[in-house]
């Protein structure tokens, strides 16, 4: 009896947490999409962000079969119009009848970010908005167990967004990989060289809490070999559940050696 008691007041803090970040203000989120959009959560204010992917992979990539990649990400607005950001992955990987270990579970590689909007979008001007990122990626993953690369990432983004309508907005980025690789566990570039990356998306509100949209997105080594890149498209959306939450989906399908067969998405995003 006491256990119990001592259980509930444990647990109220985090109950009025996560009550208070269902209450709070919010602005609609980009998730499920890779493609970056040019905006930076408000000064003083934050932004949380979990998915769960779930990838089945290529042949090529045996004994290893799919790939489980929870992500939990917080973005912070340092200044206005400067954002930062940390993301961990949680990565599980299942391998073949007979292999072991037969799966393998733990922290994959942690990414630290920063982006600065530079240019907003104005009214009857033909330039679009315009962003800059900065990733740094720390090899905090087990590499024996294929969590991590082993490697330390350097990855510049280029971010554009032009609102074609009211409720339609279109953003594309182009990123240069200079050191480490491209891989979150098992998915991705593995050689050690430049990657360049591209990716667009095109978003739609339908209705003041559903939008959907597709995007496509890729990477290639400097070599210009596509048997080592990688090409992804992801339909999906999100639905705003709340004033600062929304609940974010998606469907993938992938081509080339560096990405999966198939995939889903599901997540959460929330301001506070």
């Amino acid at each position: 009896m006491i256990e119990a008691r001592i259980r509930r007041k444990s647990f109220r803090p985090v109950f009025l947490l996560v009550l208070s970040v269902l209450l709070a203000s919010s602005t609609p989120a980009q998730q499920p999409f890779v493609t970056d959009d040019t905006d930076t959560t408000p000064k003083g204010r934050f932004h949380f962000e979990f998915s769960n992917e779930i990838d089945w992979l290529r042949p090529s990539s045996l004994p290893n079969l799919r790939q489980n990649t929870a992500s939990f990400e917080l973005g912070y607005g340092l200044l206005e119009n400067v954002e930062i950001g940390i993301e961990v992955p949680f990565l599980t990987i299942f391998n073949a009848r007979g292999t072991i270990p037969n799966k393998v579970s733990g922290i994959g590689d942690t990414n630290i970010a920063v982006k600065y909007n530079f240019l907003s979008e104005r009214e009857n001007s033909r330039l679009p908005a315009m962003a800059i990122g900065v990733n740094v990626e720390i090899p905090t993953g087990d590499t024996k167990r294929q969590l991590g690369s082993g490697l330390a990432d350097l990855y510049l983004n280029s971010i554009f967004q032009k609102s074609l309508s009211s409720k339609t907005k279109l953003r594309w980025n182009g990123g240069i990989l200079f050191s480490g690789n491209e891989t979150t566990g098992v998915v991705g570039i593995k050689s050690r060289s430049t990657v360049f990356t591209g990716g667009a998306s095109i978003v739609k509100q339908f209705t003041p809490k559903l939008q959907l949209g597709a995007e496509l997105t890729g990477a290639i080594t400097r070599a210009l070999d596509t048997g080592q890149g990688q090409l992804r498209t992801l339909v999906g959306g999100n639905y705003q559940f709340r004033k600062n939450a929304s609940f974010d989906f998606g469907l993938i399908a992938g081509k080339f050696a560096a990405s999966p067969r198939v995939g889903t998405q599901m997540g959460l995003s929330i301001d506070f």
